[in-house]
């Protein structure tokens, strides 16, 4: 199933019949509850269920044939980790319980798309927000709806005082309207133009790479950036080095390249982080501005 997508605003919109949410920094993720089971399916598509054994443990206790749209999180010192997130999401079947154990994920529900085998996507989204707050409340986390206010006044300040703890801005829907899979019906202000994306490989030279190739919040299609800057090349090759994986079919992994199509690149072990900005002239462009190493060395 697609999800429904937002489109960014400079400011924040106001107006009658207007919801707000605040945007966590994490991965988009759908949950299934099908016969007696569960499954997680990332925005690509790509079926993540064994990489989150803790969130898939908590779905079963959803009624059966219930979807949910969210963000999977990892708070860590009372902000959301990103670095930790794409860690969990990249995690092979052997490794995921492990991590679930040393970095257990939340699941930040924002909209329910079937309850019970009721499909409620015409259903107009306020009363979506009604039973989505109503099947999660008894149950509690990991599962657990995102905060929402019809308040613009509160939703400013939202925005002014969540980044502290990560949140990268705000969403914004129509209380009336459905809910459209790949539409871009929503809007989402965000705080800044500069967020983390989850290194995951690179190109050219392991010495002096020519590009990163990155996983942007609320996805995990892979992406190559923009060539980085002559001066941060060597460094960003000594933070890589020791890192490169095999591919797991073992063949090269290929990115998206903007106004390119599809490129090979070396896929590195998770924990880098690049701060990138996200600019459109006629494609988007990600232009890499510092690389951290587990939030703790920067470049």
């Amino acid at each position: 199933m697609k999800p429904a997508l937002a489109e960014p605003v400079a400011t924040l919109p106001r107006g009658e019949g207007l919801a707000y949410e605040p945007k966590f920094d994490g991965h988009r993720m759908l949950i299934f509850k099908i016969d007696g089971g569960a499954v997680l399916q990332a925005r690509s598509g790509r079926i993540v269920t064994s990489a989150f054994p803790d969130l898939a443990e908590a779905a079963l206790a959803l009624p059966d044939d219930t979807v949910l749209d969210g963000e999977v999180v990892v708070w860590s010192g009372g902000r959301v980790d990103f670095a930790a997130v794409q860690r969990r999401a990249a995690a092979t079947a052997a490794r995921a319980g492990t991590l679930a154990r040393r970095m257990p994920a939340s699941y930040a529900a924002f909209d329910l798309l079937g309850e019970g085998g009721e499909d409620l996507r015409s259903a107009p989204y306020e009363r979506r927000r009604q039973r989505l707050t109503a099947l999660l409340g008894p149950l509690g986390p990991p599962l657990q709806p995102v905060p929402m206010t019809t308040d613009p006044e509160l939703a400013a300040t939202w925005f002014e005082t969540l980044p502290a703890a990560g949140i990268e801005g705000l969403v914004v829907k129509h209380l009336g309207r459905p809910y459209r899979p790949g539409a871009r019906d929503w809007r989402k202000l965000r705080h800044t133009d500069v967020h983390d994306a989850a290194v995951t490989g690179f190109t050219g030279p392991a010495a002096r790479p020519v590009a990163l190739v990155l996983v942007l919040p609320d996805d995990d299609s892979p992406v190559v950036s923009s060539p980085l800057p002559p001066a941060l090349r060597p460094r960003a090759g000594q933070l890589l080095a020791g890192r490169t994986t095999e591919h797991p079919e073992g063949v090269p992994g290929t990115a998206m390249a903007i106004g390119i199509g599809e490129v090979p690149y070396r896929a590195v072990e998770p924990g880098l982080v690049a701060e990138v900005e996200r600019g459109t002239t006629r494609h988007t462009v990600v232009t890499v501005h510092r690389i951290r190493d587990d939030l703790i060395n920067q470049v």
